[in-house]
């Protein structure tokens, strides 16, 4: 009898915390969400960033980059100094912002946590950005490292932020093979088989998945979070499998935390400290990470 209720007591933990994970979020409901976003109005800056992202992100670059990540260790950290590390960094794609990360990690956690999301999204609204750390390991200026993402290897979809033409001095854009619907790949091969262009989201996801027990829900929140052609726009469903149904599920759940919880009150790291100390330890067996 006690074992049946311990089991019981398992299960609807379990429904309440996907109930709870895939609730309408409230810290948002006051906000003018036609103010983000806006990039036909954002800064020259923001713009010469997405022309030269479409044009590097190729398939060349992208096979080089990963081949890199699995051959070199850039730092030991934990990731509250990885978060430390990472609030110098001013992203310059975000039409929305100007503030640190470490602000918007905050941010965003804190959303997630007022709205009594689930821990371990906590958690992954506290680190999702903390992949822009490459842009202190020797990257190549911003273009590998932030941005809308999208597949290479494959034709680019007009849905993708400034267009398909914004790609046409990319050495990919007239490959036969690459330029071609579904280019390298095939239909319903899963995302998990799909090269998305190399930044701070795909750096990221290899690094946690190899060193945290978050579960695979927070994982494509981390990986797929700046995939907005896929989630917002409906592009490259074609390549999808069930997992990735399940996945978009998630992601989009947690996408309102992280675009609309910019704002302009700045968190108190200090004071916050302790709280997502613990939330860390909670779900990264080991204090020191490889980056």
């Amino acid at each position: 009898m006690s074992d049946n209720i311990d089991t019981v007591n398992v299960l609807r933990g379990n429904l309440q915390a996907k109930g709870t994970l895939y609730t309408q979020s409230n810290f948002d409901q006051g906000k003018d969400k036609t103010n983000f976003r806006q990039f036909n109005d954002a800064r020259d800056s923001v713009k010469a960033f997405y022309a030269k992202q479409h044009t590097l992100q190729t398939v060349s670059y992208n096979l080089k980059a990963r081949n890199d990540f699995r051959t070199k260790t850039r730092a030991h950290m934990s990731v509250w100094d990885a978060m430390e590390k990472l609030n110098t960094f001013i992203d310059e794609c975000d039409p929305d912002t100007q503030e640190s990360q470490m602000t918007h990690l905050l941010q965003s956690a804190e959303a997630l946590r007022a709205d009594g999301k689930p821990r371990w999204m906590q958690l992954v609204g506290l680190i999702h950005d903390l992949g822009k750390l490459l842009f202190f390991f020797g990257a190549d200026g911003q273009w590998d490292v932030v941005g809308d993402t999208f597949p290479v290897g494959c034709e680019f979809d007009e849905r993708i932020i400034f267009g398909k033409a914004s790609f046409k001095d990319n050495e990919d854009f007239n490959n036969p093979v690459y330029s071609s619907k579904f280019g390298i790949y095939s239909p319903g091969c899963g995302l998990e088989n799909v090269m998305l262009c190399w930044g701070h989201d795909e750096y990221l996801y290899h690094i946690v998945k190899d060193q945290s027990t978050i579960p695979a829900e927070g994982l494509a929140m981390i990986r797929y979070h700046s995939f907005y052609p896929w989630h917002r726009e409906g592009a490259y469903h074609e390549l999808m499998n069930e997992h990735d149904v399940k996945m978009l599920e998630a992601v989009r759940a947690f996408n309102p935390y992280d675009l609309y919880s910019k704002s302009d009150e700045v968190p108190d790291p200090e004071k916050l400290k302790p709280y997502y100390l613990e939330l860390i330890d909670e779900y990264f067996p080991k204090k020191v990470l490889r980056w």
